[in-house]
């Protein structure tokens, strides 16, 4: 096995991976231990050991190094393990992995898996990115793109809390335009999703289907600072996805114009500025779940 690990996860979240990874090793599998060094590291690592030959990745990090890993396995036949050590760790949440370090190592070696079709966003200059759960557009990217990565280590989820009530005063709020399979809207702001999840173990998008091509689109037709508030409180009472003015479409193909150059983040990571389009991958990856 190929363990691949961002050492941004910070000491506490690091503990966890050496305790999977004594349970391993005590249990007679071969280890390697690769550290990624910068943004889309975690890619080439994932490429270079499936062409040496490996079926068993893992990844030890969040959400984005997660999208990274996947995208670096695409087209292959090697599996993508999850050691959650992120900050939300949505989408360990939405397949249901498991978290403690013996029930992580048990399911890594017993090697089940379930498939997982991913998403690309493709950007300017032809510019893109695979992503395992959501693209965000408008304010909860606005907030991911003004978050100090200091203050997400040390207060986790509470940074986002807090940086969303700096940002609610500061955001203008656009209207956002955009194409849902040819058909054009517009919303505040935009969250296209490919699993229920979202910020968490938070219920966005109940007709998501992670395993098949297509997403669910939420768009969020209320804009302002009031709006953003009341958005934000209903989200961990698992209302977000029914709170007023927030419509659900089922799509293949997302165009998001932005009448100006508008923020986006992908799984929770800073993912570069509008007009973006979002579609398919080429196809699914296997991911262990136990």
């Amino acid at each position: 096995m190929v363990i691949v690990f961002n050492p941004t996860a910070g000491r506490r979240r690091t503990r966890l991976l050496w305790d999977v990874i004594d349970v391993l090793v005590a249990n007679g599998i071969r280890l390697e231990l690769a550290e990624t060094r910068r943004p889309g590291h975690a890619e080439a690592l994932a490429r270079e050991a499936t062409a040496a030959g490996g079926h068993h990745e893992l990844d030890a990090g969040g959400d984005g190094t997660i999208a990274e890993v996947a995208n670096g396995l695409l087209g292959s036949d090697a599996m993508l393990g999850v050691i959650p050590l992120g900050t939300a760790n949505v989408l360990a949440h939405e397949l249901g992995l498991p978290f403690a370090p013996r029930a992580i190592a048990a399911a890594l070696a017993f090697g089940r898996t379930r498939l997982l079709w991913p998403g690309i966003l493709r950007g300017k200059a032809r510019t893109s990115r695979l992503f395992v759960q959501m693209v965000g557009v408008g304010f909860d990217a606005h907030v991911v793109h003004h978050l100090s990565l200091p203050a997400k280590r040390l207060m986790g989820r509470g940074a986002y809390v807090l940086q969303s009530l700096r940002e609610s005063a500061r955001y203008r709020f656009p209207t956002i335009t955009l194409e849902v399979d040819g058909t054009r809207t517009q919303a505040g702001s935009v969250i296209v999703s490919k699993g229920r999840l979202y910020g968490g173990r938070y219920l966005l998008a109940p007709q998501a289907v992670p395993s098949e091509p297509g997403f669910s689109v939420a768009l969020f037709d209320r804009a302002g600072a009031a709006a953003a508030l009341m958005y934000g409180a209903a989200l961990p009472l698992d209302l977000l996805g029914r709170a007023p003015g927030v419509r659900h479409l089922r799509a293949r193909l997302v165009e998001i114009i932005g009448n100006a150059p508008l923020p986006a983040q992908a799984d929770g990571d800073a993912a570069g500025f509008t007009p973006v389009s979002i579609g398919d991958a080429p196809g699914p990856i296997r991911v262990v779940t136990g």
